[in-house]
């Protein structure tokens, strides 16, 4: 555990979906955001190569609701090799109307989070904590952000803003069983997936450390 006091950002949009992988075709979201994409919305605000965010906890400040969408996707995408060919030969190409298809997505509307994180320096890291402690809040007291911070797919975009007293999580508990941790990669570059017994107690989730969800 840091000697530091973790940073908070509070984040809330229209619409939210953070899938579940076990769900191939149709998108169906977990109840609150995953510790990964909790992560990826603080790297959006602010990220550099010498440190990483543990993220510690994720407060749920409004009740969940459903929603559901029906949407035009395309079944799969055209590959360079193909779009290469194409080019060679003067004949083919990628049609979006042919491959079109609908699927179905559950997702969640209305929603708040409170993000609780720690600044975990990396090996070659040459400065305190601090430092990039400071620099985020001051990121999120100025609305600045590397890219735009979204709630699990890109087009449901989230804005952010410091948390402030009012900001009370909801009476909800729950145990919501096994829930994507983050994903591990080899050499190779293939990612494995960690799971760990995810649980809402009074409208908070506490992340476990990277360590224990690893044993």
């Amino acid at each position: 555990m840091s000697r530091y006091p973790p940073v908070q950002v509070k984040v809330w949009g229209d619409f939210a979906c953070f899938t579940r992988p076990e769900m191939k075709v149709e998108r169906v979201s977990y109840p609150l955001p995953t510790p990964s994409a909790a992560r990826g919305i603080l790297e959006a605000i602010f990220w550099k190569p010498e440190f990483r965010w543990r993220v510690r906890e994720i407060r749920v400040l409004r009740p969940v609701r459903w929603l559901s969408i029906l949407r035009n996707e395309v079944k799969d995408k055209a590959s360079v090799r193909a779009a290469r060919g194409w080019a060679k030969d003067g004949v083919g190409g990628f049609v979006a109307s042919e491959r079109r298809t609908q699927r179905h997505t559950l997702a969640l509307r209305d929603v708040a989070y409170v993000i609780t994180a720690d600044v975990e320096l990396r090996s070659h890291a040459d400065a305190e904590p601090a430092k990039y402690r400071d620099q985020f809040r001051r990121r999120v007291r100025q609305g600045r952000c590397f890219n735009q911070p979204y709630l699990g797919c890109r087009e449901f975009s989230a804005s952010f803003a410091e948390p402030d007293e009012s900001d009370r999580p909801v009476p909800w508990t729950e145990d919501l069983g096994l829930m994507l941790y983050d994903l591990v990669y080899d050499d190779d570059g293939r990612g494995q997936p960690r799971f760990f017994g995810a649980s809402v107690v009074d409208g908070v989730l506490a992340v476990p450390s990277w360590e224990e969800v690893s044993t």
